[in-house]
């Protein structure tokens, strides 16, 4: 059974992944939220090619629950426009979004699950909450490691072979972890997946 939300609508869960449109910024760490989305996509058979909400986008369920798949195309840096636009679309209030974004503060193996808080210094959280004005939404964030050169290189940079034995099972882990959140709640997911660490990352401890 669906939620009923505003109107008696449907009550659906908008998903976006941050990252920057365009071939030239394909599979950089700064688009790991775009990696999640697709993987999602692929998981639960939902089509991302429709275009609206200065973003492609694709509609269909994870479990019981209505979703949306969320793009944005705006950049990076003004993200909060095209969140902005589907959610006032879809008139969900804020704690059905769930934002996906790579953080260079946690460590490359890591994600972190929250139900609200700061930009930490991630402008396209920034852009979302200054236009949402709240930062009460749930997020889940990808380590990507942190910079030993200029962060802009450095995010905008792709990730090694290497990198990528480890970058490829945590983008599964991070889509496991955004639907638990749908299917049992913030808090639930966060005691489920908060302490996942890399088998790699165990491995040198």
């Amino acid at each position: 059974m669906y939620k009923l939300g505003i109107k008696g609508e449907v009550n659906v869960y908008i998903i976006a992944g941050l990252g920057n449109p365009g071939k030239e910024y394909e599979n950089t760490r700064h688009n790991t939220g775009f990696s999640v989305i697709d993987y999602i996509a692929q998981k639960n058979n939902i089509n991302i090619s429709k275009t609206k909400f200065k973003g492609i986008y694709g509609e269909g369920n994870i479990g019981n629950e209505k979703v949306m798949l969320l793009k944005p195309q705006t950049y990076m840096n003004l993200s909060g426009q095209s969140i902005l636009d589907a959610v006032q679309f879809y008139k969900i209030n804020v704690e059905n979004l769930i934002v996906i974004y790579d953080d260079v503060s946690l460590p490359l193996g890591r994600i972190r699950i929250r139900p609200s808080g700061s930009d930490g210094g991630h402008n396209g959280i920034k852009s979302i909450i200054y236009l949402l004005e709240t930062d009460c939404f749930p997020r889940l964030r990808v380590g990507i490691g942190e910079p030993g050169v200029d962060i802009i290189n450095y995010v905008l940079g792709r990730f090694s072979s290497d990198e990528h034995k480890i970058l490829d099972d945590v983008i599964k882990v991070a889509a496991d972890g955004v639907e638990a959140i749908v299917n049992f709640g913030v808090d639930q997911a966060m005691n489920m997946y908060n302490g996942y660490k890399h088998e790699l990352l165990l491995e040198n401890e």
